[in-house]
């Protein structure tokens, strides 16, 4: 079974290794993914979706949970931040928060969430203050 890149596929959560997590995908092949790019609890044999990101000499694949491509990524990103200004109209965020601060609340990294308030702002949908982002109606 020969996947590509950007793939969407089925997981299953391995174990924890230094690097990041053994993952199953679609029922029969083996990939990993990094530590570094999981920005949510992840409980071994549980089933996600997620994409492949790179193929690897090895014939064993690299694995995000988000989809690949700035363009898929950015969209999905941009959405979160609306969805939370829904409730409630204030983000107490900045771009100058702190990594985990953003994490806690968006389950987004720092460069992601500056990306996104970067879209967000050109499309008029937010204004940034100092110390908070604030929904346009």
């Amino acid at each position: 079974m020969e996947l590509d890149l950007g793939e969407k596929v089925e997981l299953i959560i391995g174990r924890e290794t230094d690097l990041g997590f053994n993952v199953v995908i679609n029922g029969s092949l083996e990939g990993l993914l990094y530590k570094n790019e999981v920005f949510e609890l992840l409980e071994r044999n549980t089933k996600k979706i997620g994409y492949i990101k790179k193929i690897r000499e090895d014939g064993k694949y690299d694995i995000s949970l988000q989809p690949q491509g700035f363009l898929n990524v950015i969209d999905t990103h941009c959405a979160t931040i609306l969805k939370k200004l829904d409730h409630s109209e204030v983000l107490h965020l900045s771009d100058k928060s702190s990594p985990n601060d953003i994490m806690q609340q968006l389950h987004l990294s720092k460069k992601a969430f500056k990306k996104a308030l970067g879209v967000l702002y050109k499309k008029k949908k937010i204004l940034i203050e100092k110390d908070k982002i604030i929904l346009v109606k």
